[in-house]
This record gives C-alpha cells, structure tokens and sequence, in this order.
C-alpha cells in the first residue's frame, strides 16, 4: 500500500514541508513519484519516519540522524538503540521532575533548598563534554591537556557545578558590596570552598589555590569566564586568595 504525502503527513503529525525538506536533503525519499508529480511513501518509508522522528525527540540534528541511518540498516539494532537512549532520558526526566517538586514545595514553604540538591538530575556525560568543548579546545591548544581523555562522573560534576555557582555567586556579592579582599567574609568564603573540594577527592593548599587563581588571572580564557560574571572578578578572586595564602601561613 502507498500513501501520499498529505496521507503520510497526517498519519506521522509532520508537516508536509517538512517532508519535502527530508526528500529534498535525502533523508526521508519516497518509494515512487507518479507522473502527476505526487511523492508516494510505503511501509518501509514509514517505518524510516519513525526512526528519524524518535532520533528528533532525542535531540540529534538531521546531519546526525542521517549518518546514523547510513550506517546502521538493522531496525531492530536502530530501535534498540533509540529504546536504551530514551530509558535514559526517562530516568534524567524523572529526577527533574523529582528536583522541580522538591524546589516548588520548597518556595510554597518560604524555605531553600540544599545547593546540591538544587542540580540533581541536570546534566548527561553527553551535555558536560559539549559544555566543557570550548575550555577543552583552549586547554589542548594552549597546554597540551586533553580534558576528553578524563572520565566523567555525571553527579559529582553536577556537585561541583552547584558548588562553583555558590562559591562564585557569593565571591562576585562581595566583590559589589565592596568588601575588602582580605576581609573576613571573604576568607570564610574561601574557607569553605577549599574544605569542600577536600571533602570530594580534590584536595589543594592556599598556596595552590592562589596560584590556581594567578593562572586564571593571566589566562585569557579563564579571565573571560570570570570576568563574564562580574567585572573585575578575576582580578577580586587573585588578590583574595593571595591574601587568604598568606594569612594561612601555608607553604
């Protein structure tokens, strides 16, 4: 049995430009085109829609399903495929939605939420490479480092990403406020954050963390960051720990 595009259009809840978009970038071809000009689409074309369509709701741009699709032929290991993608969505969705719950009754309330548990359930290992792709290229071009060789442990940087937005939220207020960089407020903020990354495996002195922050300072990259964030933040952090170093009496 044949259908035609607005048959097929209906059946699938697509445009019918869109479908002339895939027959015009050779995603999606019909089976025939009559003599009256009409694109024609069989079983075979439908079941290709549906896959196209299930890598869409994935996220995959149509460059991407179409090599995907060039070079997997199998259904069966394309709809696997697609299945075990999904379930994993599934689950990052369900603690989104456990997350957004939990921050909802938490505003009704009046009260906060823990920092961490604020970000649970954001990120994929897929969604932090492509957030790290640019500090990633610099790194390699720059110094040689590939951050692409290192595994990723999807909650931990979900913690740590909480963490650095505590840390530099709180850095940038004080940086308005006018508070002095060796003041108080500003050690106790540096205090706590070196105390979390010893907490989770990553260790590091005032002293390290002072020349951690000169390297940011004289990196071009990093100081963008920083400075994207609050002006003359890099410059604020440098000083801070600097000071925070030498009031420690590390070595």
């Amino acid at each position: 049995m044949l259908y035609t595009v607005k048959e097929v259009s209906e059946l699938a809840h697509v445009t019918i430009k869109t479908l002339h978009h895939y027959h015009k970038i050779g995603l999606l071809l019909p089976r025939e085109v009559s003599e009256a000009g009409y694109r024609m689409y069989g079983q075979w074309e439908l079941e290709r829609l549906q896959e196209i369509l299930f890598y869409k709701e994935l996220d995959f741009s149509l460059e991407q399903i179409g090599e995907l699709l060039a070079e997997n032929v199998d259904r069966t290991a394309i709809l696997a495929e697609q299945h075990r993608l999904m379930q994993s969505r599934q689950k990052r969705l369900t603690q989104l939605i456990i997350t957004l719950e939990a921050s909802l009754a938490a505003a009704k309330n009046g009260g906060t939420m823990n920092q961490a548990d604020m970000f649970k359930g954001f990120g994929s290992e897929a969604e932090w490479r492509e957030a790290l792709e640019a500090q990633n290229q610099h790194l390699k071009e720059n110094y040689g480092y590939d951050l692409a060789e290192q595994p990723i442990d999807v909650p931990k940087m979900n913690e740590q990403a909480a963490e650095a937005v505590r840390f530099m939220k709180g850095a940038a207020a004080c940086l308005r406020e006018g508070r002095r960089h060796d003041g108080p407020e500003v050690a106790q903020l540096i205090a706590e954050h070196l105390a979390f990354l010893q907490a989770h495996g990553h260790a590091i002195q005032p002293d390290d963390y002072a020349a951690q922050s000169r390297f940011f300072l004289g990196d071009d990259f990093h100081r963008s960051m920083l400075e994207a964030q609050q002006v003359g933040l890099a410059y604020y952090l440098c000083l801070a720990a600097e000071a925070y170093a030498a009031g420690s009496g590390s070595n």
